[in-house]
């Protein structure tokens, strides 16, 4: 693709419109490592040949913080420049015959802090190549569309790396002179170099042999730093069920000798999915009962799966440009959460991972089709390519994936990913052909004759907005439903063409009772959910023998990513809360209810009323605890409140204190209210057994921590000490970390004067396990704001000796939970929020751009504010604007923030 530089500045601007091939084909690469911190010999032999379907022109190689020291072209020295970062060569052998080209050059991984390309965490060699990190390894170009096949040798000092790592299969291994050792690699499959990986170190290994159903023979390898093997079983769990699920689902079997996943402590990523060697953020592979919390053994097998089937969906097929990311990511996300579906036996299961996976769109990617950085699933231009390693990307990505499942049904679905790989194994192609091969597989479904509109979902940004309005007529025993499609403007797309957007529905009477649907020119109505498909900007559904006015359940399993607008009666949304059969709508009704009583109490004049929910609202809710028929992890889904970030986004101007305080004392009404529900609750679910990370063990958990916060909260207001003093008991006794740190977090969230002791006894604890600390710092920097207590706490955590900055995980802990996780504290009046977050911005830009892009986003709808937190926010903003050596990462997240 070609560069273009914008006339007003500096600044680079890629385009997709502008793509072109590459010039030159690499066919192979022998790459040669000499491992030394301080200085990487890295010697790189290649195979390339001219593109005969592109004119003669310059190889331009990309290469970042690179020594170089030979350049030869068929064993011969050549001539060459430097053009900025790019080894340009010219005098190349014509024709069509393959030359062989040499570069050798030098680095120093333990200066690498931005940790992309190659660089040193505790004494052991890591590489992050996506997107744009391997040319700060060798010259090389480094686009996903050049894909070879390579072949690694590596050689280190055997004491201090005793493990050598890369790509494929292990194809020899033997010692050296002066207590060295090498390792040779070969991948059997072509691939482009972002998927390269090595790691050489101190490490140890769980190991799994297994056989396919195809009865070939596979080692599975988890590698982790010595002392952390008793937290691997999960991931080794994980990663089998994976490759057994992918070859049943898909009938995708695994394609290497051998499967290795690595982890890492210093991470920029969650992980990444580099050929046969898997490189992982600790986060997502080190678990047990005594360490990892019921959400983190969820985490580790979503992410486990998530990179493995990238072996398929990513590796063998892979993006011809990084504007077709959501090509790879998009579809990974939808097919690990229809294995973390899958692993669900009961249905219940099934539906509360599709409300946690919306609950993330809404107060994650909704927002941000919504701001400065809203961009379509497949974007148009970027200025720095991660930035755009979005939510929008991933999790939106993922809906319009489901979204053809849902048009072509979970068989046609399977037919269209057999004719994908068909078509395109080994290839790197673009959304287009994804989509093309689901329509040609199924020819008589609705994405086949919709494809071309369908595919707005990929280049149009926002969140649709679906207005339905519905009207029963008595006399004509008939319920109305018309629906109204809008999308609002963002940057670049001032006006939006209508979408293709699967509805499904269903229609319950006032008893709860499901209604056969049947439109006037049906033949015989139809039972349960039916999907109706929208093409129209308004369109209408007249449903016949309709006896007495339904209710409307739309948008069931939460069929499409948009918001639905729909003037629900109380009475309706406490119907469908009580009866639908829909477990998605079900929760949902709970939200709406809640967030109605939230939107008024906001919006009234006045102090915030300390009672903001109604006796209807609290009935219904302790209807649901008591429920005898629900399954825990739903009941506590539905009593959890919706957050203060989705909240705010359902206003035009946002007062995050007010919100903060209305939210506060609905939980302290629901507290109160529930109080004997609540012990009730907490009495039934507490006892659990032997700890195991199922639906139904952590749903239980999930509830008996609600209700302790619950009961916490009461106990904070009547001054009664049983509840605190049962709640540090139990983060005394309990004998697994989920327990355990509900128990902590009840006492810091309801700011019980236990809670000091009960950290400092939690840090004494786990001192040495440092994923158990980030959730220590964690839960400080995220508690609710008391006063402007949180701030205060948070720079003393800075300052705490545990506390390294240039760890990405630790950085997140502390200072993304409070900037981007407590809205309540973030957002002070006197602006100390908002100067903390530019400092630390401009702090860590100077050393890992990423990860400061990533923080810079927490001010993204700073334009919505109200005054004085809005004029606060855009000084902050400006303030970091005006670092002049502001690396690309954030300067564009702030430049866009910052542009009207």
């Amino acid at each position: 693709m070609s560069l273009l530089r914008e006339a007003n500045g500096p600044t680079t601007v890629v385009r997709r419109e502008d793509y072109a091939a590459p010039a030159y084909w690499i066919d192979t690469v022998e790459l040669s490592f000499d491992l030394d911190p301080a200085k990487t010999r890295v010697l790189n032999k290649m195979r390339l040949r001219r593109n005969p379907d592109v004119a003669a022109q310059a190889l331009r190689l990309d290469g970042e913080e690179l020594n170089l020291a030979r350049v030869l072209v068929n064993g011969a020295g050549c001539s060459f420049k430097m053009d900025g970062n790019q080894l340009v060569l010219e005098n190349l052998p014509e024709g069509d015959a393959p030359f062989d080209l040499e570069i050798f050059t030098t680095c120093t991984p333990d200066k690498n802090t931005q940790l992309m390309g190659l660089y040193v965490s505790q004494g052991t060699f890591f590489t992050q190549c996506e997107a744009e990190g391997f040319r700060r390894i060798t010259y090389f170009l480094d686009r996903p569309d050049v894909m070879a096949s390579y072949t690694v040798t590596l050689r280190a000092d055997k004491k201090r790396y005793p493990v050598l790592l890369s790509n494929g299969n292990l194809v020899e291994e033997g010692t050296l002179p002066d207590g060295r050792h090498f390792a040779k690699w070969v991948d059997p499959h072509k691939k482009p170099c972002y998927l390269f990986a090595l790691v050489a170190g101190q490490l140890v290994v769980r190991e799994q042999r297994i056989t396919s159903r195809s009865g070939t023979n596979h080692l599975l390898q988890v590698y982790v730093r010595p002392g952390d093997m008793d937290k691997t079983e999960h991931a080794m769990n994980s990663l089998i069920a994976s490759v057994v699920w992918d070859e049943a689902r898909f009938g995708l079997p695994l394609d290497l000798e051998r499967f290795m996943i690595v982890a890492t402590s210093d991470f920029n990523m969650g992980a990444m999915e580099n050929k046969g060697l898997n490189i992982f953020n600790t986060k997502y592979v080190l678990a047990n009962s005594a360490t990892a919390t019921d959400t983190d053994f969820a985490n580790i097998e979503s992410v486990v799966g998530h990179e493995y089937f990238h072996n398929w969906t990513g590796n063998r097929i892979t993006c011809r440009d990084w504007f077709q990311l959501s090509l790879k990511e998009g579809l990974t996300v939808f097919r690990d959460q229809e294995f973390s579906m899958d692993l669900c036996a009961e249905p219940s299961a099934r539906a509360v991972k599709r409300i946690e996976d919306v609950r993330v769109l809404r107060t994650a990617q909704f927002p941000e089709d919504a701001g400065p950085m809203a961009h379509p699933v497949r974007p148009d231009q970027y200025v720095e390519i991660n930035n755009f390693y979005t939510v929008t990307i991933y999790e939106k990505g993922a809906e319009v994936v489901r979204m053809m499942q849902t048009l072509v049904g979970r068989a046609g679905f399977a037919a269209g990913m057999k004719l994908y790989f068909a078509r395109h194994d080994g290839q790197a192609v673009t959304c287009d052909d994804f989509a093309q091969a689901m329509a040609d597989a199924n020819p008589q479904s609705d994405l086949a004759r919709l494809l071309p509109q369908f595919k707005r979902w990929y280049s149009q940004a926002g969140t649709p907005h679906l207005r339905a309005e519905g009207v029963f007529d008595t006399a004509a025993r008939s319920y109305t439903l018309t629906f109204t499609q809008r999308c609002d403007p963002s940057p670049g797309q001032p006006a939006k063409q209508p979408f293709v957007i699967p509805v499904a529905l269903g229609l319950l009477d006032a008893s709860g009772t499901e209604l056969p649907l049947q439109l006037a020119h049906w033949n015989q109505p139809e039972a349960g959910t039916r999907t109706f498909v929208l093409t129209e900007a308004s369109e209408t559904f007249t449903f016949v023998n309709v006896d007495s006015e339904p209710m409307p359940s739309i948008l069931r399993g939460f069929s499409a990513p948009v918001v639905l607008e729909m003037d629900y009666t109380d009475v309706q949304l406490l119907g469908l809360l009580a009866f639908d059969t829909d477990s998605f709508n079900r929760w949902e009704a709970g939200q709406r209810l809640a967030l109605r009583r939230a939107l008024h109490a906001i919006k009234a004049q006045g102090p915030v009323p300390q009672d903001p929910l109604d006796a209807a609202y609290l009935a219904a809710m302790r209807a649901v605890l008591r429920h005898p028929a629900l399954d825990a992890a739903f009941k506590e889904l539905v009593l959890t409140l919706p957050s203060e970030t989705y909240i705010a986004e359902q206003l035009d101007v946002v007062d995050p204190q007010r919100i903060h305080a209305v939210r506060e004392a609905m939980r302290e009404q629901l507290a109160h209210a529930l109080h004997d529900d609540w012990i009730w609750a907490f009495e039934a679910h507490k006892d659990n057994g032997a700890y195991r990370p199922d639906p139904l063990g952590t749903g239980r958990r999930a509830l008996a921590g609600l209700a302790l916060t619950m009961l916490c909260l009461a106990a904070r207001s009547n001054g009664n000490p049983v509840w605190p003093g049962k709640a540090y008991q139990r983060f005394k006794d309990a004998c697994n970390m989920t327990d355990r740190f509900n128990a902590l977090s009840a006492l810091v969230v309801s700011g019980q004067a236990l809670a000091p002791d009960a950290l400092s006894r939690f840090h004494s604890m786990f001192r040495g396990e440092a994923l158990v600390i980030d959730k220590w710092f964690a839960l400080q920097a995220g508690a609710p704001d008391r006063g402007g207590n949180v701030l205060p706490t948070v720079r003393q955590l800075l300052a705490h000796p545990d506390f390294n900055l240039r760890n990405p995980n630790r950085a997140r802990s502390v200072i993304f939970s409070y900037c981007s996780a407590n809205p309540g504290g973030f957002h002070r009046a006197d602006a100390a929020g908002y100067v903390f977050w530019s400092e630390r911005v401009i702090e860590l830009d100077g050393f890992n751009p990423q990860v400061a892009a990533r923080l810079a986003r927490a001010l993204d709808r700073w334009k919505k504010l109200a005054e004085p937190y809005r004029s606060a926010a855009r000084e902050a903003i400006a303030r970091v604007a005006a670092k002049p050596d502001l690396s690309n990462d954030v300067r564009e997240v702030v430049t866009r923030s910052l542009a009207d």
